[in-house]
């Protein structure tokens, strides 16, 4: 402590040195290094001091003495050398791949020819002498036909004057592509799918003249046909529902009309399906109304297929259950597993404790990303990863954003220790210095880790749940046995520290997840059962059991009426509406299976939609959400890269205590005492940005 009182000194260490690597994550980096920061494609071996001056692409050919156009390198363990070989053949079969792809696609494609009906009609082309369009395939950007009278130096030239032509030919057709997304505002994504290629692919088929169908043709008889088709598609899982059963799975929305729509869904054979949607918003969405849509769904799927209804833990799904129970008895409910989980991150996210990290950080992240500086800034620090992570609902958000911001720990620390962050206008403000200080707390990192590993076992639960990777129900009472181990764990086994998180997730588990299905489920999979044959002994597993045969198995049930109600408003609309839904949701629904077959499936838990992570980029964020619902030990040994001090001695040398420590003002204590209205100062007023994501997985 200072004889005079004085604030101690702050400690601003030096910028790192300059990064030598690059940020692709290649396996070239583990053998190389750059010679200058500055010139990217001068490469120095590690192993022969050899410079590679065509990017890394070429020191991997040197390190894998691979290529005659490229010095080898002799001294490269055999290990680098099948490191790379196994690159370069990843990444010739994934081109492959790809290729085969495209290819699919173009001849997935038919089109009617101008001569298939027995009439040939005239065409016109520019070029050429036949009767048929022009058509180009991937070969016409290497090739042309020549003049074979033309000389060697004539034929050259024809051949660069081909290619020059082609590019110029595709430029001016995206032009035209990108004018109409433009101008009607479509989205950049609509264009990254098959649908997208196969369209143009047609079009191009097709030739010269083509007209775009009309408006009335795509409500109508176009609809109609895609409605078809896809339904005929589905005729697979038909056999499957006859087979195995199904389940009917329910979800009730609001459009942006203010339209209230009931979405019916079958789920068979690891597959979901969508059955068709009922706009409800003439009738109040009593337990009767519920019972009477789902009722007809199980007639028309054929009672004696549909097994299980799966929906949320609503009041009126409740109610809807105890009349399906006493009408159809032979067929289970379940509440949604999903809905339940993130009850469970809910409620244990509202706990104090959690609950104070979790705004400590979303302070941090909303001050970082209301300011081009500071965000410039961070991204800087951080390779351009940004900490945000959107995911598909607010809980998710906030695992994968503090699980992002521990990945990113000593980025962000340096970041606000660098003499560049001293320099910005802003540093005077008060958020400023909390941001700081909050980042070089060792305590506040301390908390983030616990937070980490209570939300982690609900989150690979929800991971399952929300999959589609295999079915679910098999795996989540044993899962969610394992889940209160882990966080038991993660508390030291101290009863007084888990005692309120337990009980809440108890809580909502009672009743939803621990159903006699739920136990019987868990009972005949043999992944739990031959690691513990004790289960056959439990008496819950074996009433459970036996309540779940006894309800299948049991008297059967005669049939009973039911009124079908045949009120509609505007059912042109409606049916068009439910066909479009039926389309739509079918299709996307058999391509997530196609790249889960390929296995090209992302984390389930990230999205590509901002709803949900609101709270992290403004005050008040978490109120625009559309659902209204690594591992360190004690201690913190993160050290600055140039100085090699602790960030616990820079922490408590910046006095991150003090400026943490709450206090109250003489006029909140003035006006605690007078009861009076008070009006703070107005505080400077942060301006909310438009700021493109970039993820983790793109560097």
């Amino acid at each position: 402590m200072d004889v005079d009182g004085g604030p101690k000194p702050v400690l601003v260490p030096e910028a790192p040195p300059p990064v030598l690597i690059g940020n692709s994550g290649d396996v070239g980096w583990e053998y190389g290094k750059y010679c200058d920061p500055t010139n990217k494609s001068k490469i120095k071996c590690n192993f022969c001091g050899h410079i590679s001056t065509g990017g890394i692409f070429r020191f991997k050919q040197h390190v894998a003495n691979m290529d005659n156009s490229v010095i080898g390198c002799n001294k490269a363990t055999p290990e680098a050398i099948a490191d790379c070989k196994n690159h370069f053949q990843c990444t010739e079969e994934t081109k492959s791949k790809k290729r085969q792809h495209e290819q699919d696609l173009r001849d997935d494609v038919h089109i009617t020819s101008a001569t298939s009906h027995g009439t040939a009609i005239e065409d016109v082309c520019v070029g050429s002498s036949s009767s048929e369009p022009n058509k180009l395939g991937p070969m016409d950007r290497y090739v042309h036909p020549i003049d074979g009278k033309s000389s060697k130096e004539e034929a050259l030239r024809q051949l660069s004057m081909n290619k020059a032509l082609f590019k110029e030919r595709v430029h001016e057709a995206s032009q035209y592509v990108a004018r109409w997304v433009y101008t009607h505002a479509i989205p950049f994504n609509a264009l990254d799918n098959d649908e997208f290629r196969k369209m143009c692919e047609a079009i191009g088929k097709f030739g010269p003249g083509y007209e775009p169908p009309s408006q009335y043709e795509l409500r109508e008889k176009l609809l109609s046909e895609e409605y078809a088709r896809t339904k005929s598609l589905l005729d697979d899982h038909e056999k499957q529902k006859m087979k195995l059963g199904c389940t009917i799975m329910t979800d009730a929305w609001t459009d942006m009309k203010r339209r209230s729509i009931m979405n019916l869904c079958m789920h068979c054979s690891g597959r979901t399906l969508f059955i068709r949607s009922e706009e409800t918003s003439n009738v109040s969405h009593t337990a009767e109304v519920i019972f009477e849509l789902l009722d007809k769904a199980i007639e028309e799927l054929g009672p004696a297929h549909v097994m299980q209804v799966c929906t949320d833990n609503a009041s009126n799904n409740m109610g809807a259950k105890k009349l399906l129970l006493e009408m159809r008895p032979k067929i289970f409910w379940s509440s949604c597993a999903t809905h339940t989980i993130n009850l469970m991150l809910q409620g244990i996210g509202n706990i104090k404790r959690f609950k104070t990290i979790v705004d400590q950080e979303k302070n941090v992240t909303i001050f970082i990303y209301v300011h081009h500086k500071t965000l410039a800034h961070m991204r800087k620090c951080t390779k351009r990863r940004d900490i945000i992570r959107l995911g598909v609902t607010r809980f998710a958000s906030n695992f994968l954003i503090l699980q992002s911001m521990v990945e990113k720990r000593v980025a962000l620390r340096a970041m606000v220790v660098d003499r560049a962050w001293e320099e910005m206008p802003i540093v005077k403000s008060k958020k400023v210095k909390d941001t700081t200080a909050t980042l070089m707390d060792a305590n506040f990192w301390k908390g983030v880790t616990i937070c980490i590993k209570v939300f982690e076992p609900l989150v690979i639960l929800l991971r399952l749940a929300d999959g589609d990777v295999k079915p679910s129900m098999a795996w989540l009472y044993g899962e969610m046995l394992k889940a209160k181990i882990k966080i038991k764990e993660a508390f030291g086994n101290q009863e007084k520290m888990y005692k309120e998180t337990i009980s809440i997730v108890e809580k909502k588990l009672k009743g939803r997840l621990d159903t006699p299905l739920h136990k019987t489920a868990y009972l005949l999979n043999p992944h739990y059962t031959y690691a513990n044959t004790d289960i056959f002994e439990d008496t819950d597993m074996t009433v459970a059991f036996m309540q779940c045969a006894e309800q299948y198995f049991g008297d059967d049930y005669a049939s009973l009426a039911h009124v079908n109600h045949t009120k509609r408003r505007n059912r042109l609309t409606t049916d068009r509406l439910n066909n479009m839904v039926y389309v739509q949701f079918n299709t996307r629904m058999m391509s997530k299976k196609q790249r889960l077959m390929d296995k090209k499936k992302a984390d389930s838990l990230l999205s590509s939609d901002a709803s949900e992570a609101q709270g992290w980029l403004f005050e008040g964020g978490d109120d625009h959400a559309l659902a209204v619902f690594r591992d360190e030990e004690d201690g913190d040994q993160g050290v600055h890269p140039a100085t090699g001090i602790p960030y616990d001695v820079l922490g408590e040398a910046m006095g991150t205590q003090d400026q943490l420590q709450l206090r109250r003002s003489a006029r909140v204590n003035m006006r605690d005492l007078e009861e009076e209205e008070f009006i703070s100062d107005k505080e400077d007023v942060l301006e909310e940005d438009d700021i493109e994501y970039e993820g983790d997985d793109e560097y």
